[in-house]
């Protein structure tokens, strides 16, 4: 008997959308101050840092939220676990991809964008107003 539930709800109607929506508009937020302060290079040296935080954190909430119910309860917790490790692994590889890959790039940039995203996410239970209730 297999106990995962599949979870049919929207992406957009899952607790985490709120965070991930609000991490977006920071990472653009911050890399158009940075383009209007430092200049073009820092600004998108300092998207690509917010796009290193983004995109492991919706990595994160899609396998994190894929299950739902109190019999998907084991592969939930495991998901938690994959998902966690899967976030940590494309960070490092988003982080050496920009590294390598991007020239001219502004590392102080980069680390703000990232630093700004990784804000939003550290002050999500402040974001996310409503839970689903049981």
């Amino acid at each position: 008997m297999d106990a995962r539930t599949p979870n049919k709800t929207p992406f957009r109607q899952l607790p985490a959308f709120p965070v991930l929506v609000m991490q977006c508009v920071v990472a653009l937020l911050a890399a158009l101050i940075l383009w209007i302060v430092q200049g073009h290079v820092a600004g998108y040296s300092g998207l690509l840092g917010g796009l290193v935080a983004l995109l492991p954190n919706a990595y994160f909430a899609y396998r994190v939220y894929r299950y739902s119910g109190a019999r998907s309860a084991r592969v939930i917790v495991k998901e938690f676990y994959s998902g966690e490790a899967g976030k940590i692994i494309l960070t490092a590889a988003l982080f050496v991809l920009v590294w390598v890959g991007v020239k001219p790039l502004e590392p102080t940039a980069v680390f703000a964008g990232y630093l700004a995203v990784l804000a939003v996410g550290a002050s999500a239970l402040l974001i996310v107003q409503r839970f689903q209730k049981h």
